[in-house]
């Protein structure tokens, strides 16, 4: 999302429906059009003009003097968006100095304890990670979701120092959202809505901000995470009650508002990001994703290389498609890509059956501690044995008879509908309770919700027990408690069910997720417009709500970058995601191996990355693999993209192939996967890595690896010893076939000297034959 004059990228954007000469053309669409910048003649005074040109040249009916383009990109990457009929796209993509001509993508949302699960508890701060120093106050962290809620506690500006001189943004206004809202802690708030209004129409002003004020909440939720100021006594309705504050609280905040009502558009993100570089964030917390098809495809892909380019850390939400494999989003490797992961938090809740068992669930429902107690109620469910939930069993809205549920406890099984919104449906047909009930797409994962009726979550196992009761008993009651807050679980943490997972289809050589950070039942500021349900119907107003996600786990991540940022400020964002990567941990509070909440099993890297991210270790982690522009770029060679498709990421420094990397599997990367191809006569690989020290400048370290079943490994040399601060050394792996693998396989290599552990994840793959 950042670079300087070479060559580049345009949105384009087709809506409306034209007749020419009684020939009806298709509806324009926004279209990204991407632009090589040096073919610019020098008959034009700028860009623009060339761009403006370019687009007036295709159109159908040349006297339309309709504008359009909606945005211009120039810093992160250069093109245009624009308006344009599927027709006058085809014949523009025909031109010689245009890139690429692709439509328009809609992103999705990827939806207090934390800091002290991180060991960033300030009373406990031994190695000043919180100490309020002034280096933290250059940081600005762009946050690129629904906009802010400006007063909320959580940015409050007391005690920080004048904005950065670096600071180049603004604060835009609108409804809701005046100069004054902006403080020494909202640096910048910006809004984009043109792509979003070409494919959905005008944004009503009444019903919806057209200015930064976040409507929804996740944006705020979000933005405090990363950098949100110290909030004593902060709680959901007396849940998780204690000081919520951001992973980085000496950083500044600037909010780019991309996401609307009806979604988040390619168009308007690209232009967020392209702004927010030259406006001089340091980071950039981006919780969205979109289909991934190509690196080259992917405007987010495409923009994040340009912000890498300019020194940008850029951190994204894996996405919410776990358990399933194969179901990661923002997958490149100048990416850091953030899986979630549970903390040792959770709000106890119990179903007592009639038969007096005693199952336990969790709930934030905030009202009578107990429905039922020395009366219960009658449970119903109106589903079957069947493996297949129905539209009643998920109760959908208008699919339950108020004869049959008035009065009762119903059972809904997750799936299709939001959960608390099966808790409104249940209400409206006159039930009294809901036991939510997991299903095998979720497992034994428990997602505490604020219900506008007594509910109680319940794990797969537990719900097929619950349901087994109602099914086949004539009379069946049960009573609903809700036990508050509870610290200390264990085991934690635990890769959540629903945070995404490789393999990386795009390149298996590069291991993806890169990490896990918490990101279930996560405690943040939120919006004064909606209930903490985010349902119409619910009029209670809370200033903290309790959300789930990994865009709860990419913040956490991104305000730690900010935090080594401050420290570090000569750090790239590749060594960044190094420091964060090398020293995640993989075990858990009872020292046994990261658990997969689907399947109550160990986790592995193509689940948790590298681990669960470490802040305090992360500060110090005594080497880096670091990685240059052009190594990323020589990456992309190994791609079997085109030159014109390589020609998306040579703006900045007018880059070409120099064929330094054998395959992708040799980038510098701080993970090592190696893909043996089907032919068993392969047999041998070897990678090479290179580290920096940023430790001590005398120091040696020596290597252990992970025995594997189906390949040997060596690693030459086995020591590396540094003589000064900086110093690069690097070391070839070796990897030879004992056996034919017939699944993955994962260990890790570790460098050691005494003080450091700098770790990195193996995984080996064999290919299947074709």
């Amino acid at each position: 999302m950042v670079g300087t004059p070479v060559k580049w990228l345009v949105l384009i954007s087709l809506t409306s429906c034209l007749l020419f000469n009684a020939v009806e053309l298709s509806a324009k669409k926004t279209y990204i059009i991407q632009m090589d910048k040096s073919a610019m003649p020098e008959s034009f005074s700028d860009h623009l003009e060339w761009y403006s040109s370019k687009v007036k040249s295709v159109l159908m009916k040349q006297s339309d003097d309709e504008e359009r383009i909606i945005y211009s990109y120039q810093t992160a990457f250069h093109g245009v968006a624009a308006q344009l009929s599927e027709e006058e796209a085809e014949k523009l993509e025909q031109d010689d100095d245009v890139l690429g001509v692709f439509p328009e993508t809609k992103y999705e949302l990827h939806t207090t304890r934390s800091p002290m699960f991180l060991g960033l508890d300030p009373r406990q701060d031994r190695d000043n990670v919180w100490s309020q120093m002034l280096s933290d106050h250059d940081v600005v962290v762009g946050v690129l979701d629904t906009g802010i809620w400006p007063e909320s506690e959580s940015f409050n500006d007391t005690g920080m120092t004048p904005v950065p001189a670096h600071w180049k943004g603004e604060c835009e206004t609108g409804r809701g959202f005046a100069k004054r809202h902006c403080n020494r802690k909202i640096v910048g708030a910006r809004m984009f809505y043109r792509g979003y209004e070409a494919a959905t129409g005008k944004i009503n002003p009444q019903s919806e901000y057209k200015s930064p004020r976040d409507q929804d909440g996740h944006g705020t939720h979000t933005a405090a995470t990363v950098a949100g100021s110290p909030v004593k006594g902060a709680n959901l309705l007396g849940y998780a009650y204690g000081t919520a504050r951001g992973m980085a609280p000496g950083a500044r905040i600037a909010a780019y508002k991309v996401c609307w009502v009806g979604g988040c558009f390619s168009s308007d993100i690209l232009s967020a990001v392209d702004r927010a570089v030259a406006d001089g964030v340091n980071v950039l917390s981006i919780s969205l994703g979109g289909g991934v098809s190509s690196y080259y495809r992917d405007s987010l892909s495409v923009a994040s290389f340009g912000a890498m380019e300019m020194g940008v850390f850029v951190s994204c939400s894996a996405g919410n498609g776990g358990p399933d494999p194969i179901s990661l989003t923002n997958v490149s490797p100048w990416i850091t890509t953030v899986g979630a992961s549970t903390m040792d938090r959770d709000f106890p809740a119990t179903v007592k059956l009639g038969t007096g068992k005693t199952i336990s669930g969790v709930s934030l429902y905030k009202g009578r501690k107990t429905l039922g107690s020395n009366k219960q109620y009658p449970i119903i469910y109106m589903g079957s044995n069947s493996t297949s939930p129905d539209p009643s069993s998920l109760c959908l809205e208008g699919t339950l008879d108020r004869r049959k549920v008035a009065g009762k406890i119903v059972i809904c099984d997750r799936g299709i509908s939001p959960r608390v919104q099966k808790g409104q449906v249940v209400k409206d047909a006159g039930g009294v309770g809901m036991i939510l009930a997991n299903t095998a797409a979720n497992g034994e994962e428990l997602v505490a919700d604020s219900h506008l009726i007594p509910a109680v979550a319940v794990g797969e196992s537990k719900a097929k027990e619950i349901k087994h009761y109602a099914l086949t008993n004539p009379k069946t009651t049960a009573s609903l408690a809700f036990l508050g807050t509870r610290l200390g679980i264990r085991p934690s943490p635990v890769v959540a069910a629903f945070s995404s997972r490789g393999p990386n289809f795009l390149t298996l050589e590069i291991l993806k997720p890169d990490m896990v950070a918490p990101g279930v039942n996560i405690l943040a500021a939120w919006t004064g417009d909606l209930g903490p349900s985010s349902l119409p119907t619910d009029k209670r107003r809370v200033k903290f709500n309790i959300l789930s996600g990994t865009s709860m786990s990419c913040p956490h991540v991104s305000g730690i970058a900010a935090l080594l940022k401050a420290r570090h400020p000569d750090w790239s964002p590749a060594a960044i995601k190094s420091a964060l990567m090398t020293t995640a941990y993989v075990h858990d509070n009872t020292l046994n191996p990261l658990k997969d909440a689907s399947t109550a099993v160990p986790s592995n890297p193509y689940d948790h990355g590298a681990g669960h991210v470490n802040p305090r270790k992360a500060l110090d982690p005594g080497l880096v693999y670091d990685i240059r522009p052009q190594d990323y770029y020589e990456f992309l060679c190994t791609q079997s993209l085109t030159p014109t498709q390589l020609k998306v990421f040579s703006k900045y420094a007018n880059r070409t192939c120099k064929h330094s990397l054998a395959g992708p599997g040799e980038l510098n990367y701080p993970a090592i996967s190696v893909v043996f191809p089907e032919k068993a006569s392969v047999s041998v690989i070897s990678v090479r890595r290179t580290v920096t020290n940023v430790g001590p400048p005398v120091s040696n370290y020596h290597v252990s690896v992970s025995p594997f079943r189906g390949a040997s490994v060596k690693v030459e040399p086995k020591s590396l010893s540094f003589n000064k601060a900086g110093q690069k050394l690097s070391y070839k792996v070796t990897f030879t076939t004992k056996s034919l693998q017939t699944a993955p396989e994962f260990g890790d290599l570790v460098w050691k000297d005494g003080v450091h552990k700098v770790r990195s994840p193996i995984a080996i793959t064999r290919l299947p034959p074709m």
